[in-house]
């Protein structure tokens, strides 16, 4: 019975996670007249202050010691850290200018990118049914673009930042809040800096706007962390394949905020191009779940094997069981961090 609590407490954080990073595009435009730039530079100070109290207060502060000696841990830090600033400023200006159906796209697409990446520079290998969705995805790019009229760059830019985000912190191999303590702080001081100059200037709107703006953007740390601490409850809690289906819950909303609320404009082709992804994306789910479930049927195989072996025959069953390394990730089963999953 606690299993089960446990695992439906899992799912409700996992829910409120996503959900709240599916609902962010409703947060960016209160923060105008700030520009993206400031609004990105306050994110990142005020994101360091909050994990860092988080930190305080589980007590976690032993690795820093080991990634102040690590220098390649370091560097990819600093690699996650300039990526994920793209990624923040590119979506912060987009909601703010009308394009949050094209930036849900970007996440919509990132796991079809994460996959290409995962070929083109781990060498991985993918099954007949992930090249058709890798393949279905680069038609629906292309049937976007001659929508648009042009490449679709903004959903472009926020994959391929996303992606390799995301590759710099599967080699960290960090927690989620130590990553995101880490990548603020690298990010720290230039970002105060910048406001700093913006404050000298008299061009910061931080104080300008009164006291309720200058709460507001002093909040973008809050929403940076609480989805992330969200996150990291869930992911304790509940099988990562539930996880990695729940990451389509953020572009979901953040489409469905696009069209109805932003009433940003769905012409033919640009539906095309969206179903033809959707296709792409389920085309992944059901290979992800059907190797699974094949997985899982091995695995009980060898261990009935083994109990029903004698000591001397007993098979080797880490030799035995399917190797995941060699096979190409699947958003569905292994989700990415929880920053990089979503981190708008």
């Amino acid at each position: 019975m606690e299993g089960k609590n446990e695992q439906r407490a899992g799912l409700l954080y996992g829910i409120g996670a996503y959900g709240m990073w599916g609902l962010v595009p409703l947060f960016w435009p209160l923060l105008k007249p700030s520009g993206a730039i400031e609004i990105l530079a306050h994110r990142m100070v005020w994101s360091l202050g909050v994990v860092a109290v988080a930190l305080l207060a589980v007590r976690r502060w032993a690795w820093i010691g080991e990634l102040v000696r690590d220098r390649r841990k370091l560097g990819l830090i600093s690699v996650a850290a300039a990526t994920i600033t793209v990624n923040w400023g590119l979506y912060i200006w987009a909601v703010n200018n009308g394009h949050v159906v094209e930036a849900s796209l970007g996440y919509f697409i990132n796991p079809l990118v994460t996959i290409a990446m995962g070929v083109l520079l781990l060498g991985e290998r993918l099954r007949p049914v992930q090249w058709a969705a890798v393949t279905t995805g680069l038609v629906a790019v292309l049937v976007l673009a001659i929508g648009y009229g042009k490449p679709p760059w903004v959903s472009l830019v926020l994959a391929f930042s996303f992606a390799t985000y995301g590759l710099a912190k599967k080699k960290v191999n960090m927690g989620g809040l130590e990553s995101l303590a880490a990548e603020t702080a690298v990010l720290f001081v230039p970002a105060l800096g910048f406001l700093l100059w913006l404050a000298a200037t008299g061009e910061s709107t931080f104080t300008a706007g009164g006291t309720g703006h200058g709460f507001l953007l002093a909040a973008t740390g809050i929403v940076t962390a609480v989805p992330l601490i969200c996150f990291g409850a869930a992911a304790i809690r509940v099988p990562l394949s539930t996880l990695g289906l729940l990451q389509y819950l953020a572009p979901v909303f953040q489409f469905g905020l696009g069209v109805l609320y932003f009433n940003e404009s769905m012409p033919p082709e640009r539906w095309a191009g969206f179903a033809l992804v959707w296709l792409a994306l389920s085309l992944l789910t059901w290979d992800a779940l059907r190797t699974a479930r094949r997985n899982r049927v091995l695995a009980l195989k060898l261990l009935a094997t083994a109990a029903a072996a004698p000591s001397s025959t007993v098979p080797d069953l880490a030799s035995a069981a399917p190797n995941p390394a060699s096979a190409a990730p699947d958003p569905t089963t292994a989700p990415q961090d929880p920053e990089q999953q979503k981190v708008t």
